[in-house]
């Protein structure tokens, strides 16, 4: 009966006094949305917001390495510098490495990059941090083995990707940002490598989350409820914790 009159209403009704009911009869009604200082076509901030306080990605990959700190020990190889290193990996840490495409920074011990094993020893890690790093690589899946060779036997690597982001124009001007993912391309790639069985992707982030993030405002700009709900649909960050299997003990000959 209430399709049969919905579509009766469609033929008899002018189309402008469908509209008009369309217009006043969703919440909050169309065209009355109030956007404040979000409706502009340029983001509050450009820098992510890191000159406001902490940048909302970073509030879910620092709340992510946190709750792994425990696999942060042994010899730690990072990206860029060993910030998190040295935040979360505590006492544990034995040897602190950091790779880089170049010399720039006196925190570096390996130059190179993770499409190339060459300049890593095998099993000699036990632990990866790779923060925001994946989308600026094109090869991901030779970066996915390469630090799955690179790992120990029990070995960690934690990883952490964007979904909805800003492009990084000072990367895309030097070496490229080729890649946004999400939790199932994040997935299907760690698994082409490590066994499912021993991968944890999560997703973080909503709707109110990515707008913030991608206006640059603050994580300190939201509330911890707004930032801690987490929709799948809209993922703003992309977290993977995949641990290489231990070696099993070959059978003895009878």
């Amino acid at each position: 009966m209430k399709q049969a009159l919905t579509l009766a209403a469609r033929r008899l009704l002018p189309l402008s006094v469908r509209r008009g009911i369309i217009r006043y009869t969703r919440w909050p009604p169309v065209g009355l949305v109030r956007m404040g200082q979000l409706r502009r076509p340029t983001p509050i901030s450009p820098y992510w917001g890191s000159e406001r306080g902490q940048p909302v990605d970073r509030y879910y990959i620092e709340r992510f390495l946190a709750t792994h700190a425990a696999d942060i020990q042994g010899r730690v190889l990072e990206i860029g510098d060993n910030t998190y290193t040295r935040l979360f990996g505590g006492d544990g840490v034995v040897q602190s490495d950091v790779l880089h495409v170049a010399d720039d920074s006196p925190q570096v011990t390996i130059i190179g990059d993770l499409t190339h094993a060459e300049h890593l020893s095998e099993n000699a890690f036990d632990c990866f941090i790779v923060t925001q790093t994946l989308q600026f690589i094109y090869d991901v899946p030779t970066t996915i083995r390469t630090m799955h060779q690179a790992l120990k036997p029990g070995g960690v690597a934690l990883v952490t990707v964007p979904g909805i982001s800003k492009i990084s124009r000072h990367d895309m001007d030097r070496w490229g940002h080729y890649w946004s993912f999400t939790s199932l391309s994040a997935r299907r790639l760690f698994e082409a490598t490590f066994p499912a069985s021993h991968i944890q992707v999560e997703t973080h982030g909503n709707v109110l989350a990515a707008i913030a993030f991608l206006h640059g405002l603050a994580s300190q700009e939201l509330r911890p409820r707004e930032l801690d709900h987490s929709d799948p649909d809209y993922q703003v960050l992309i977290t993977i914790r995949a641990i290489k299997p231990e070696e099993t003990a070959c059978a003895s000959p009878d």
